[in-house]
């Protein structure tokens, strides 16, 4: 049993040892509950034997009460007054007389059972009337109903001479005719009262009734029945009245232990209860002997249910506790593992189990806050990296571009809008440090401005002198929102230049309606402010309003640099984007000569032609590639010139994805072949994979998953759990052993491995292995 409880893991032992805590807290209510239940059963039976000894003594002394009131009954009989009050009787026989009396006696014995054998002696005839009989003399009665140990002569002497009061003669044993002369032992107690009451000297008459012994121990004989105990009544001079369940000389032995004035229940030592009642009204004592185990057995059978109880709930709450110390120390045992497997080290005590998780995370959440706060730190510096990233049109997808607004913050909550770019006037070359500071200061107070006037405004310093910010625009398809903001814009920079002194000049590019195309609205707020600047204008400037004045194509090398940047990536959908505006611009905006048309498509030509060194896969299409490029004349219409370049570029894109995904699948095939190759090593992680590839883990990770649909992590325990599966069928290492072999720290987490990819643990596996061979 120890060497199976430290195969369990340090964690799931001490929960295993709570949950056994907590069991035995029930368990010892439990017991304190059933000997309190034993306890108050045995008190029960107490009680029942007691009430039962007691109804049995008031039942006796009520029938000993009726014998008394029949001896007062006879007392006033004028039939027997008649026979005793007479010293003399004429007549010595009184045949008559005496059988009268002898008639109204045997009504008598049908009262009460106590007086079914009862005699009067009446001096003055010498002769003894039972109910049955009349004894002429007394010799014939004592005759028939001899007593032991007692000659004719003492019982006369002591019984019929003697005046008695209500006299109780002890336990003897007389014999009692059931028929005709065929005797048998009948033990009795005799009752005497001598006639008239108040005789005190020579009585006049005696009456004495005998009653029998299982007459009155029929009354306490349940006791004997029911629990296998004996009862003893004696007198106040500890003479037997009667027993039940004793011989002769165990009563002897048993008549001294006399009762309390108060009904008590003692142990006997010999694994009996004596239980006692005093008799306050003739000074008997009621004994009872109970086995203690015959009141035990309602409590045994208390005992039995609570023993059967109690190892079901034990048995069942064992099974739960292991369930639960199984849950709860898995998953810490997990994160246990991945520590390990991580090879990550913390200054955390590695002897306790939540120690080691306590300080390693909250090292972890140290390092976390501070890199939190450090990133903090740098998010106005990422924004304003991510404005100039917009606004210079480095974002090629609208995935890339909310991906990196929601790390610094920004909101795209509208896709419309426009760019402008403002420039501080009055200062010269910032030559000194004064000028700068100065520039800071107007830069600051113009910002705070717009910030105000718009919330949701992006703003970045561009220079010394000048700032570029992105204004949002409602959705609503006509011009009036970019009206209404210019308007707006321009009348706050001039309460800048009433409040502050600080004259600006703002150049306004076109609207955009797509993320992707600030970049071209920013081209175009240069040129306007470059024009403003070189014409002298108003200090707002559209864009609008300068290509009225000019006929040169438009093609600026930012939007040259944006198409080859989405060719390159193969970015289909963006780059006719930039063509459909560049034909748009040049085509449907202005009124192109043929010499600036013939211009704008040489260098757009030009432009396809610095890709082909770069994209091609084969050299064989080098030439096919610049044959189309050279087939694009001037002279056809713009439509064809449209359809051409979009041609052009949609087939560029498709070579590039192409070979993306040759690449790709060169990458995949090469992570599988490095699995292959070192699933034993238990230090094989997607992050050494990664670092083997050469490629960031998210971007390894992502691929594998879009190639194959499976994680990367998951394959790696597939091929472990595959070749672990082999080693089962085929080898006789153990389960240690082959957890080692795959790759795994301890047989605990390749079992568990086993059990998620398989269903079954090791051993199972290789048992239905076993049995198919």
């Amino acid at each position: 049993m120890k060497h199976l409880w430290s195969k369990f893991s340090p964690l799931f032992r001490r929960f295993m040892i709570s949950y056994l805590i907590i069991l035995m807290i029930p368990q010892i209510a439990g017991y304190a509950s059933y000997r309190a239940s034993i306890e108050a059963a045995r008190t029960s039976s107490i009680e029942n034997s007691l009430k039962s000894l007691n109804l049995g003594k008031e039942i006796i002394e009520r029938n000993l009460m009726q014998v008394e009131d029949f001896t007062r009954q006879l007392a006033i009989n004028q039939d027997l007054y008649r026979l005793i009050a007479d010293p003399k009787p004429q007549d010595a026989n009184n045949v008559y007389g005496l059988s009268r009396m002898q008639r109204s006696l045997s009504m008598y014995s049908s009262t009460n059972e106590y007086l079914s054998h009862f005699f009067i002696y009446i001096p003055n005839y010498n002769v003894i009337i039972t109910p049955t009989t009349v004894y002429y003399r007394p010799e014939h009665y004592f005759a028939a109903n001899p007593l032991e140990g007692v000659t004719f002569d003492e019982w006369k002497d002591n019984i019929l001479k003697k005046p008695h009061l209500n006299e109780i003669i002890p336990l003897q044993n007389y014999k009692k005719e059931i028929r005709s002369n065929v005797l048998v032992d009948a033990p009795a107690i005799t009752f005497l009262q001598s006639l008239p009451l108040n005789s005190f000297n020579k009585p006049q008459a005696t009456i004495g009734v005998m009653i029998d012994e299982d007459k009155m121990a029929s009354l306490t004989h349940h006791i004997v029945e029911q629990y296998g105990g004996w009862t003893l009544v004696t007198d106040s001079n500890e003479n037997i009245i009667f027993s039940s369940g004793l011989n002769k000389d165990e009563a002897n032995k048993l008549k001294v232990m006399t009762a309390g004035k108060e009904d008590e229940a003692k142990p006997m030592g010999d694994g009996r209860l004596l239980i006692s009642i005093h008799s306050n009204q003739n000074g008997w004592n009621y004994m009872a002997g109970i086995p203690e185990r015959a009141l035990m057995v309602k409590a045994d059978q208390i005992k039995q249910v609570t023993f059967t109880f109690t190892l079901a709930t034990l048995g069942f709450g064992l099974l739960i506790g292991l369930l639960l110390a199984y849950r709860n120390s898995a998953p810490i045992h997990r994160l246990l593992s991945v520590f390990r497997e991580q090879d990550i080290v913390l200054p955390g005590k590695a002897g306790n189990e939540y120690d080691f998780l306590a300080s390693n995370i909250t090292s972890l959440i140290t390092n976390n806050h501070l890199l939190k706060n450090a990133l903090n730190e740098q998010i106005p510096m990422l924004r304003d990296g991510f404005i100039k990233r917009l606004l210079t049109g480095e974002f090629y997808t609208i995935r890339e571009l909310e991906a990196i607004s929601s790390q610094t913050g920004i909101s795209l909550h509208t896709s419309r809008g426009f760019v402008g770019i403002l420039k501080v006037d009055g200062y010269g070359s910032p030559d000194s440090e004064e000028i700068i500071q100065e520039l800071s200061v107007a830069r600051l107070i113009v910002r705070e401005t717009m910030t105000t006037w718009h919330a949701d405004v992006l703003i970045t310093d561009w220079g010394t002198d000048q700032i570029a910010f992105v204004q949002p625009l409602s959705e609503e398809p006509s011009n009036t929102p970019l009206h209404t903001a210019v308007s707006e814009l321009s009348k706050r920079m001039n309460a800048v230049y009433r409040d502050y002194r600080v004259s600006t000049t703002i150049g306004i590019g076109s609207s955009y309606e797509d993320w992707n195309d600030v970049g071209r609205s920013f081209n175009e707020a240069r040129q306007a402010l470059e024009y403003a600047i070189h014409m002298g204008a108003e200090h707002l400037v559209r864009f609008e309003d300068t290509i009225k004045e000019t006929e040169l194509y438009y093609y600026p090398i930012e939007s040259e640099q944006r198409l080859l940047n989405t060719l390159k990536a193969g970015e289909m959908e963006e780059s006719d984007r930039v063509l459909d505006q560049l034909f748009s611009r040049n085509f449907t905006e202005r009124e192109l000569s043929y010499d600036m048309t013939q211009q704008f498509v040489v260098e757009l030509k030009g432009t396809f032609l610095k890709l082909e060194p770069k994209i091609m896969l084969d050299e064989a299409l080098v030439d096919e590639f610049k044959n189309r490029i050279a087939a694009i004349q001037v002279t056809d219409s713009v439509g064809i010139l449209r359809d051409k370049f979009h041609q052009l570029a949609k087939d560029v894109c498709r070579d590039v994805q192409r070979k993306k995904s040759n690449m790709h699948a060169e990458i995949v095939n090469e992570t599988i072949a490095y699995i292959q190759k070192r699933y034993a090593d238990a230090t094989l992680t997607v992050y050494r994979i990664a670092e083997q590839m050469g490629k960031p883990e998210k971007y390894i990770s992502q691929l594998f998953k879009e190639y194959t649909g499976e994680n990367l992590s998951d394959y790696v325990e597939v091929v472990r759990i595959n070749k672990a599966a082999e080693l089962l069928r085929e080898s006789q290492q153990t389960i240690d052993e082959i957890a080692l072999t795959t790759g795994y720290n301890s047989a605990h987490s390749f079992r568990r491995a086993f059990k998620r990819v398989r269903g079954v643990l090791p051993s199972s596996f290789r048992q239905m292995e076993d049995q198919i061979k």
